[in-house]
């Protein structure tokens, strides 16, 4: 991890938001969703976490963080879905499960 994701990762804040992981030329990689946008995001950075090899696949691309503050969890829902929909990034597809098909 970079130091520069390593301090952005210290500014996140605690409420609810969606997050984007940007990959080396800066496109959007993933988006994701959360309650507590701290407590998501550092979890895939944790390394006493046991991760699938998609999952793992991901980390290793990451190269900076940013994320939208929301009011709520439903806001996150929504914008996250629309997020998605908009930029595709692919390990939004890959890491999408057997359900969503």
């Amino acid at each position: 991890m970079n130091k520069q994701l390593t301090q952005k990762l210290k500014q996140l804040p605690s409420s609810p938001g969606i997050y984007f992981f940007k990959g080396r030329r800066g496109e959007i990689i993933y988006i994701g969703k959360a309650a507590r946008l701290r407590n998501r995001v550092r979890q895939y950075f944790q390394k006493s976490r046991t991760l699938d090899p998609k999952t793992e696949a991901l980390i290793a691309e990451i190269r900076s963080v940013d994320w939208t503050p929301l009011d709520s969890e439903a806001d996150a829902l929504f914008l996250e879905a629309e997020m998605v929909r908009r930029y595709q990034p692919r390990f939004n597809i890959l890491l999408r499960d057997d359900k969503s098909q």
